[in-house]
């Protein structure tokens, strides 16, 4: 329940709220895509302490720069592949990378052309 409210006014923030100002955000992705992140793949309490958190990390005083969410999601053996021909075939959006702390951090992938 809260995981929709959250999502759709974030969504609503990025098409209406968001081209209104000009880009500021010192991290990738931005602040508003990160939280959009955060609620669609984690619990939504956890979620929500994380966007807290990176957003008061936004700020003049830090350096900004690369930031993936880190999702704590359980993978069956049988649905991790890693194999180059998805990437090829294009259904692929997100990518999962493992970190040191059982977590993974999750990047989209941005496909040009065709």
């Amino acid at each position: 329940m809260f995981k929709i409210v959250f999502l759709t006014s974030l969504r609503f923030y990025q098409r209406f709220l968001s081209p209104l100002k000009p880009p500021v955000c010192r991290y990738y992705p931005s602040c508003s895509e990160y939280a959009f992140w955060q609620f669609e793949k984690n619990n939504a309490l956890f979620a929500f302490f994380l966007t807290f958190f990176r957003i008061v990390r936004c700020n003049p005083l830090f350096r900004g720069g690369f930031d993936y969410p880190k999702i704590f999601k359980i993978f069956k053996s049988d649905t991790l592949c890693f194999k180059p021909k998805f990437l090829a075939q294009k259904k692929l959006h997100f990518l999962y990378i493992p970190c040191e702390d059982k977590g993974f951090y999750l990047v989209k992938i941005i496909f040009k052309g065709n």
